[in-house]
C-alpha cells in the first residue's frame, strides 16, 4: 500500500470512541483490529526503509561519508513525516478499507 497517499491526519486528534463499535459490535474487538493492523504497517514501513537505506551503506564508514549523504537524510526525512501506523490504521478502519474476520464467529 502506498501510505504517502494515505489521509489520515499528522497530528494526533480526539476521536469519538462509538464510531469505532459500529462495524464490529465491541470496541474492544475494534481497536484490536486496527492494532494489528497498525503493526503491519509499522513492518511494511520498516522494511521498505531499510531496503533504500541499505542501498548507502558501506563495509568501511570514514567520517566524511557520513556528512556528506544528503539523499540518504532526505530518505529519513521523508519517512519521519509520514502519520503514525496507528493514524493510518485508525483512518483505513473509519474508511472500511480493513479486512477482518473472527473465526470465532464465523464456526457459530
Amino acid at each position: 500500500m502506498d501510505f504517502k497517499k494515505t489521509n489520515a491526519d499528522q497530528s494526533i486528534a480526539t476521536r469519538d470512541i462509538r464510531r469505532f463499535d459500529g462495524n464490529t459490535g465491541n470496541i474492544y474487538e475494534a481497536v484490536a483490529i486496527m492494532s494489528k493492523r497498525a503493526n503491519q504497517i509499522s513492518t511494511e514501513i520498516k522494511e521498505e526503509l531499510s531496503g533504500k537505506l541499505q542501498e548507502f551503506s558501506s563495509h568501511t564508514d570514514n567520517l566524511e561519508e557520513v556528512f556528506e549523504n544528503r539523499e540518504q537524510i532526505e530518505i529519513s526525512k521523508h519517512y519521519e513525516k509520514l502519520p503514525k501506523p496507528s493514524l493510518i490504521s485508525i483512518q483505513e478502519f473509519l474508511e472500511d478499507k480493513i479486512y477482518y474476520r473472527n473465526p470465532a464467529k464465523d464456526t457459530e
